[in-house]
């Protein structure tokens, strides 16, 4: 099937054409037509399925039609992170460059004052972020009153970061009579419960489930003491010639340890979490797309969003305490029909953790014995920390 058979404008359709898509995925062949008819939309999607181009080609096309001349916020999408943010309104002004509508994004971490210009000159759509979004309407700079199309991406990860107050806040704030659109990755319960509250009788499209995604992207696991992690990561990063990886670390100041370790080992990298500016995170994603950096070093929370089609190699160097993590991860690369490479480290403590990834994905990931830094055979799961051992009895106590 191509674009043109889903009924879009000739105006997308050029975008589209100069943008170098020619067949829609799945999301996108689903949803569109569903959009487009003017009904509730629950989208049970990952990140990398084609979600962005699902519900902005359409909300483009609705929006033309019904003539924006009057300035307004018409269409309002509601994401948990500021890359992802960003990333939606870069998508939108391709896909809409032939159109007459205006469209901006807000986020926190930056001075609101080029938001709030942008804001009075008028907007069609706006993309944003709860925090900011909240704030701005609390100062008086943003009317929902107008709204007919709302957006809520990524509502399962808008629930892990503690968001899911905000997005009930903005519901009470918009009109109820509205089209909604929502996209998870995964349900469970409170998402499930929120969706109900939000749609009226949803038409609901389900696509690349957990172990698809899994299984078209070659799967690594190197068994190794923690101390060697990087080491190992170095020597994979040399040996194999590889020019650009994504690699995940549990914590910001591991992610900051790793990204050092490899600038002095002469391998480019930076670092993303949650406690670095807006702008240095921009930045270090900007030369890691364009291939000023080889490595880019991320949190979990800060990679969302990060959507690179040629991206070769993700590292797990820390595994993920949630299994559904390990999908999202390994799913940044193998993307528009391209190879990818997805490599763990699992250390002696993590053993759990990989059962977990396995047992969800229904697989068995293969295991990369000749390397410099095997695992010592007798090595033990670490003791946990006195704070953390009397939390675990307090917890073990509170089921008994």
């Amino acid at each position: 099937m191509s674009f043109k058979k889903l009924d879009l404008d000739e105006v997308l359709l050029k975008a589209l054409d100069t943008q170098g898509y020619t067949t829609p995925t799945p999301i996108q062949t689903q949803a569109i037509p569903v959009v487009l008819s003017g009904k509730d939309l629950l989208g049970v999607a990952q990140t990398g399925t084609g979600k962005t181009a699902a519900f902005g080609l359409p909300i483009l096309q609705l929006l033309s039609e019904k003539n924006a001349s009057h300035r307004g916020i018409k269409a309002l999408i509601l994401t948990p992170t500021r890359e992802l943010a960003i990333q939606i309104d870069e998508s939108l002004a391709a896909y809409g460059k032939h159109t007459k509508l205006s469209h901006a994004v807000i986020f926190g971490g930056v001075s609101q004052n080029s938001q709030t210009q942008q804001l009075k000159r008028g907007v069609d759509i706006l993309v944003a972020t709860p925090g900011r979004l909240l704030d701005l309407m609390n100062q008086g700079f943003i009317n929902l009153k107008q709204l007919q199309i709302f957006v809520l991406d990524e509502a399962d990860r808008m629930l892990d970061m503690g968001f899911i107050h905000d997005v009930k806040k903005v519901i009470k704030s918009i009109p109820e009579k509205r089209q909604t659109l929502f996209f998870s990755a995964t349900m469970p319960e409170e998402i499930q419960e929120l969706a109900k509250m939000m749609l009226k009788n949803p038409v609901k499209i389900e696509v690349t489930p957990p172990s698809s995604t899994v299984d078209k992207i070659q799967q690594r696991v190197y068994f190794t003491n923690k101390p060697d992690k990087r080491k190992l990561l170095l020597h994979l990063l040399q040996t194999n010639g590889i020019d650009n990886a994504l690699v995940f670390t549990r914590t910001k100041h591991g992610a900051d340890k790793v990204a050092r370790f490899l600038d002095k080992a002469k391998i480019s990298s930076a670092a993303i979490h949650g406690n670095k500016s807006q702008n240095a995170r921009q930045n270090a994603l900007k030369n890691f797309k364009n291939g000023n950096l080889n490595v880019l070093v991320a949190t979990d929370i800060a990679a969302r969003g990060i959507d690179i089609d040629e991206l070769t190699h993700v590292f797990n160097f820390d595994l993920p305490n949630v299994p559904e993590t390990y999908v999202h991860r390994i799913g940044r690369t193998g993307r528009a029909g391209n190879d990818g490479v997805a490599i763990s480290f699992c250390a002696a403590d993590e053993r759990k953790e990989l059962k977990d990834i396995e047992k969800l994905a229904s697989i068995k990931i293969p295991v990369i014995d000749e390397h410099p830094f095997p695992m010592d055979l007798n090595a033990q799961p670490a003791p946990a920390a006195p704070q953390q051992r009397n939390r675990n009895n307090n917890r073990n106590r509170g089921r008994r």
